[in-house]
């Protein structure tokens, strides 16, 4: 096979030509002179920064409200097997082993354009395989190449980094590759003692990524390759300053993956500075849709709110429940309650930490617990099967919030049930339309 970096990285390193490519959604990206140009090593890393938090709206609460429609599923047939593919027989066996045949159409329609050094814009619905679409190219890369290069993978959330660490161990397994993952809610100076050692991969969220650059413990010129997992939502979530910081900093980067299950068109111009003549592979619309989930509301008064919860998960049928609250506050508080009444139940939130975090979500994937209370640091990217019911005991912030939580039932082609909680207000009705 033609060596990777030989086939395009070191063409990329003097400045990819930026041309116009066939697109759903996105104008032509900027050249690659301009992208390496913004933030070189000068460049502060962003202080005192505001998350951009919307506004609280009210919705509709006949937008909570819709009856499932079954999902027609209709089976991706792959054009070749793993087996058939340009891989090092070490990884073909790793995906022997754990049962990896056949690609995903995820992973099938962007393997070529990753293994050619090419920017890829991929978009494709959770659970359709996109860590494995960008991990096994680049794993095989490593493999078959004369030359070792270094990957730095961001991801919004801690839970989801420790997922994509799992998955590449998987991957990786006996093939003398290395990863770690780098999150808040772990000791910064154990992190910078284990950056001592060489990864092949570093994962991590933006934040400690930068804290960890500040403290010399992270070097980002030594990163050719950079993947955005989930991307949408870490720039939604405010994390624009440590994303241009660290793309600034990265100056050999040649490469730019960007993965994610919607598309949000009020950040084109983010996306386009980050990709340079990308390839897209779109095998879902971009939008997010909770069509085949049963959606209603529960209207109660402030009075017997947790009554009428607690009256729902002592049924039957709510035996692992997914609860979303808008505060930590209220997350906490809602779990001493539910505990007190002799719910198996545990949180999740920003202010736990990451240990305790993974020992719930964990508990609550093996059926230790059967309700698990979170702010919407889980309604995004968390892999998390066989969720009967989600509840919204408060509404989010806005629509697009309420799909992403609600997404976390009815996966892997069942149904799911939504329930969002309503307070009847007795002087004014709240709930206006948008």
């Amino acid at each position: 096979m033609q060596n990777r970096k030989e086939n395009k990285r070191d063409s990329n390193r003097k400045g990819r030509e930026s041309k116009k490519f066939d697109k759903p959604r996105f104008s032509k990206g900027s050249g690659s002179e301009n992208r390496r140009s913004r933030g070189k090593s000068g460049q502060r890393p962003p202080s005192g920064r505001v998350r951009n938090r919307r506004r609280k709206g009210e919705i509709d609460y006949k937008r909570f409200i819709h009856q499932a429609v079954p999902l027609i599923e209709v089976k991706y047939e792959a054009e070749k097997s793993y087996d058939e593919f340009p891989l090092h027989d070490a990884l073909k066996k790793n995906l022997q082993r754990i049962n990896f045949t056949h690609p995903t159409e995820i992973q099938e329609k962007s393997f070529e354009a990753i293994n050619q050094l090419r920017d890829v814009l991929g978009i494709a619905n959770t659970g359709t395989g996109k860590t494995g679409a960008f991990l096994i190219p680049l794993i095989n890369a490593l493999l078959q190449g004369d030359d070792a290069f270094s990957v730095l993978i961001m991801v919004p959330t801690r839970e989801l980094a420790v997922q994509v660490e799992e998955e590449f161990k998987i991957l990786s397994h006996g093939l003398n590759l290395y990863a770690s993952s780098f999150i808040g809610g772990k000791s910064v100076e154990r992190d910078v003692q284990k950056l001592r050692r060489p990864f092949h991969f570093i994962i991590g969220t933006p934040g400690r990524l930068v804290d960890l650059s500040k403290r010399n413990a992270l070097d980002f010129e030594n990163y050719s390759v950079l993947i955005l997992d989930e991307y949408d939502r870490m720039l939604d979530m405010g994390f624009s300053d440590e994303v241009n910081y660290i793309t600034g900093k990265m100056v050999n980067r040649d490469q730019t993956l960007l993965f994610s299950a919607t598309v949000d068109d009020t950040q084109e111009k983010k996306i386009n500075e980050l990709l340079t003549d990308p390839v897209v592979v779109k095998v879902s619309s971009g939008t997010a849709t909770a069509e085949h989930i049963d959606q209603d509301v529960v209207f109660t008064d402030a009075g017997s709110k947790f009554d009428v919860l607690l009256g729902l998960l002592q049924t039957d049928e709510y035996h692992k429940v997914l609860i979303f609250a808008e505060t930590k506050r209220k997350v906490s508080s809602l779990t001493k309650q539910l505990s007190r009444s002799k719910i198996k139940v545990d949180e999740i939130h920003g202010d736990k930490s990451q240990n305790y975090r993974m020992h719930a979500l964990n508990n609550f994937k093996k059926g230790k617990i059967d309700v698990l209370v979170a702010t919407d640091v889980a309604a995004r990217g968390l892999d998390i099967s066989d969720v009967t019911h989600v509840i919204n005991y408060e509404t989010p912030n806005d629509f697009e919030t309420y799909i992403h939580r609600i997404g976390r039932t009815g996966r892997a082609g069942k149904t799911g049930t939504a329930l969002t909680f309503i307070e009847k207000s007795p002087s004014k009705d709240k709930l206006q339309k948008q």
